[in-house]
């Protein structure tokens, strides 16, 4: 939905723009020269707009869950767009449009933009928008479905029922009607009228009712595996409720040979890019911190790299040097975060020597984030999976660390493994540059530090945090 409205939004932007141009021109005629003109001057103004409402997340429908989420973001939307029109007018004069012409294409692109925003919500919520919903199986993967899609303002599924399996009906607390066991499913599925089935049972073997799915099938019905369903509405793995046939025999884990070599060198270029364009900077930043608290101004720790090998990572430094067997959590570090580790930290800019790590052949610019050395075995033993992040190459970046804040508990990295674990199965490079362009959203919106403190003291699964002190890591 969301890549499907920004496609929209830059289409009817593109289009209000060029009608103004050439709108201006009338009733002359209209040579090839203008269409061209006017149609640069357009795609300057969509494209900007697309990137601006992009970065200050106006198409993450997981934070526009109100319409005073979207109010507050609007008006700063609009600004960034209009600046970055500004440089784009500074780097290429000829792009520029008549004061008439701009403020007029200004105030059309602001009420097209409304107008689509008011028919998507409306489509949002209504019920023809959203798929229909049985779920078989009372099992708590059956429950955590129910709860995601719940959570889900954007969700384009609606829960209209589940089918009991081995629990009688009515015993579990589900917000959606129980109803009668396996051995009318036959009659369930025709009352309910589902469009899509999600099988979440405990145990199939022999109890799985492959007539009445497979003749649901042929009416039309989609029927999904709740593994499968969780993974593709979440962006993550249910590992706790995961069999290893399961992860064996299901779809993913395809990348060839090929496709990782082409990742890797682009990861290559672009560190190696990074490194001359970027000299500057690092400058900066070492001197601001040998100036600011003295020290050597790099970081270096042994990381666990693809196949289990070790290798010594690099960022730039942004504690005061610990005491003896410091805790591992970044919350239980902050007191020694440096006030330039403060800023690096918030705009990840203390990740930049790991450049140096890809073109050592160590790193990719995305992939799972590498833990210390020290802790490997602990996690080995813990997270279920664990031994999977392996099988790839680390990243300076990676779809957990955008999906996800810093750990600071066993439980949190457990969750942070779901990601990675999803990442993965599914890595490719359209997911690689998904992931760098929320990056560079982390990067330019300072939101690297403030993921370090969200979320409070309860896990993910709303225990406690487990008393857990391991060695301590920059990161």
């Amino acid at each position: 939905m969301t890549t499907f409205l920004a496609l929209l939004e830059a289409g009817s932007i593109f289009a209000v723009v060029c009608a103004v141009a050439l709108g201006r021109l009338a009733p002359a005629p209209i040579g090839r020269a203008d269409l061209a003109v006017a149609a640069a001057r357009s795609l300057a103004v969509s494209l900007c707009c697309v990137a601006a409402f992009y970065y200050n997340d106006l198409y993450d429908l997981r934070v526009l869950r109100n319409a005073a989420g979207f109010t507050a973001r609007l008006p700063r939307a609009l600004a960034t767009a209009l600046a970055m029109l500004c440089g784009v007018y500074v780097l290429v004069p000829g792009a520029r449009m008549g004061a008439a012409p701009f403020l007029a294409s200004l105030f059309l692109v602001a009420m097209t933009f409304l107008a689509l925003r008011a028919a998507s919500r409306v489509v949002i919520r209504s019920r023809a928008y959203k798929e229909r919903v049985v779920i078989l199986g009372t099992s708590p993967m059956a429950e955590k479905l129910v709860r995601e899609i719940e959570a889900r303002r954007d969700a384009r599924h609606r829960v209209v029922g589940v089918v009991a399996d081995t629990a009688p009906p009515g015993t579990k607390p589900f917000p959606y009607p129980v109803l009668a066991p396996f051995g009318h499913l036959g009659r369930i599925l025709e009352g309910a009228r589902p469009d899509r089935v999600v099988v979440a049972m405990r145990e199939r073997r022999g109890r799985l009712a492959v007539e009445h799915l497979l003749e649901a099938r042929l009416r039309g019905v989609r029927v999904e595996d709740g593994h499968e369903f969780y993974e593709r509405i979440t962006g993550k793995i249910a590992i706790e409720s995961l069999t290893p046939s399961g992860l064996i025999f299901s779809d993913g884990f395809g990348r060839t040979a090929l496709s990782r070599s082409l990742g890797h060198a682009m990861s290559l270029l672009a560190s190696l890019a990074g490194l001359i364009l970027l000299a500057p900077l690092f400058g900066v930043i070492a001197l601001a911190i040998a100036i600011d608290s003295g020290g050597p101004v790099i970081f270096s720790q042994d990381r666990v790299g693809r196949g289990g090998r070790t290798f010594r990572l690099l960022k730039f430094r942004t504690m005061h040097p610990a005491g003896a067997h410091p805790s591992e959590w970044a919350r239980d570090n902050d007191h020694r975060v440096t006030r330039v580790g403060r800023w690096l930290r918030k705009f990840r800019l203390d990740e930049l020597p790991q450049f140096v790590n890809i073109l050592r052949g160590e790193m990719n610019l995305v992939g799972p984030r590498p833990h210390p050395a020290s802790n490997y075995d602990l996690f080995l033993a813990t997270v279920p999976y664990y031994s999977l992040r392996a099988a790839v190459r680390p990243g300076v970046t990676g779809w957990a660390q955008v999906r996800y804040r810093y750990a600071n508990n066993l439980e949190e990295e457990t969750e942070k493994m779901r990601y990675d674990l999803y990442y993965i199965k599914r890595q490719s490079i359209g997911l690689d540059l998904c992931i760098l362009l929320d990056t560079l959203k982390i990067i330019l919106l300072g939101r690297g530090q403030d993921a370090a403190h969200a979320g409070g003291t309860e896990s993910p699964a709303g225990g406690r945090a487990l008393p857990v002190r391991l060695r301590a890591r920059e990161e």
